[in-house]
């Protein structure tokens, strides 16, 4: 892990939002501190670290996503809605400000450097693999058509932090664990697990569903 630079950044704690590098976020800004948050924010960079709020245990990750804000319209009311996109990872050194909102100085962090591109590559192959297998046999489970975008990341890492943001379900505490990674093999290992064993379920699933179709 490399700490490439410290600087303060506002933050927005979300209840159980992950948000991952290159995954785009909207979101509907209507509390007066963010408010103020944003105008200060469009002002300057237009960035803004979104970290996750734990509401089970009241706390903040410490390891975040810095979002640039895309698009914004403000209405009438001052209520906004933005459009951003997830950029570098970050970790909260210290909190330097509570109020209005939250302010920390944060360093950006990376992946550690590629040992085996070989065999991360093959590695990326699987997993990409075993997404095309669940979508599939999703689609034929629900019987209605399922595809991944024509754009779906072909390099190791970009394909990660697509696959963790674009995990279905309850799935925060994972999501958290595998930005928080430095590592892409071990991002993707994770990955794979979790696909894999999708994979199995969906396929038993559709075997037992043929099997009692062909029942008379």
């Amino acid at each position: 892990m490399a700490d490439l630079s410290v600087r303060e950044l506002p933050l927005f704690p979300l209840p159980d939002i992950v948000l991952f590098p290159r995954d785009v976020l909207p979101l509907h800004i209507f509390e007066s501190r963010y408010r103020m948050m944003l105008q200060t924010v469009l002002e300057d960079d237009r960035r803004f670290g979104v970290v996750r709020w734990n509401p089970n245990t009241q706390t903040m990750a410490s390891i975040g996503c810095c979002a640039e804000i895309l698009q914004h319209q403000t209405s009438e009311d001052g209520r906004s809605n933005i459009v951003t996109l997830g950029q570098q990872r970050f970790r909260v050194l210290d909190v330097v400000r509570e109020a209005p909102y939250r302010t920390a100085m944060v360093s950006w962090i990376e992946d550690d450097p590629v040992e085996d591109r070989d065999q991360l590559t093959e590695l990326a192959q699987n997993v990409s693999q075993a997404l095309r297998d669940v979508v599939e046999l999703t689609g034929k489970l629900t019987d209605s058509p399922a595809a991944l975008p024509e754009d779906l990341p072909e390099l190791p890492r970009e394909l990660s932090f697509w696959i963790g943001a674009h995990l279905g379900g309850p799935v925060a505490e994972q999501q958290q664990e595998l930005l928080e990674l430095t590592d892409t093999s071990e991002r993707l290992k994770l990955e794979f697990e979790m696909l894999d064993e999708t994979r199995r379920q969906l396929a038993a699933r559709t075997v037992l569903r043929d099997t009692l179709a062909n029942v008379d």
